[in-house]
């Protein structure tokens, strides 16, 4: 290895090789309860957002905490990809949330991805339950 340590090594969205520090963990915990806590209670201009059901399910945060990254999801539809726009233009509205509820000194700029995650689980489930898996999981070894 070169003259550079292993915890300089920075991987996707700048968290270093040994993952992201406990102050961004709590930090982006908070992120995420406000985030929560406003997509219950706003009712938002954007007409793409009326009567919308967002869920946060968790938050990313940089090293440096200029950024976030909050993966949304809408609980019983997988069609939150559509509203990435959306939020993207409540994204200053958010924002301005954030730096009334949270005590930081810079807030960080919100980005939005859709969470797969459940998606991911779902269609994987489906694949274990297949006649074929579950024939190849019962044969007896002998």
């Amino acid at each position: 290895m070169s003259s550079r340590s292993r915890h300089d090594l920075k991987g996707p969205a700048g968290v270093t090789a040994q993952g992201p520090s406990t102050r961004q963990l709590r930090v982006a915990e908070e992120v995420r309860r406000v985030l929560a806590e406003l997509f219950a209670r706003t009712e938002f201009r954007d007409p793409e957002l009326l009567d919308v059901r967002i869920t946060v399910t968790e938050v990313r945060i940089s090293p440096d905490f200029r950024h976030a990254t909050a993966f949304v999801t809408r609980l019983g539809r997988s069609d939150v990809e559509v509203l990435l726009p959306a939020l993207k233009r409540v994204a200053p509205f958010l924002r301005t949330g954030l730096s009334k509820s949270l005590n930081l000194r810079t807030v960080p700029e919100i980005h939005f991805q859709p969470d797969t995650a459940l998606d991911n689980a779902m269609e994987l489930d489906e694949i274990m339950r297949s006649p074929e898996v579950r024939r190849d999981l019962e044969k007896d070894p002998e």
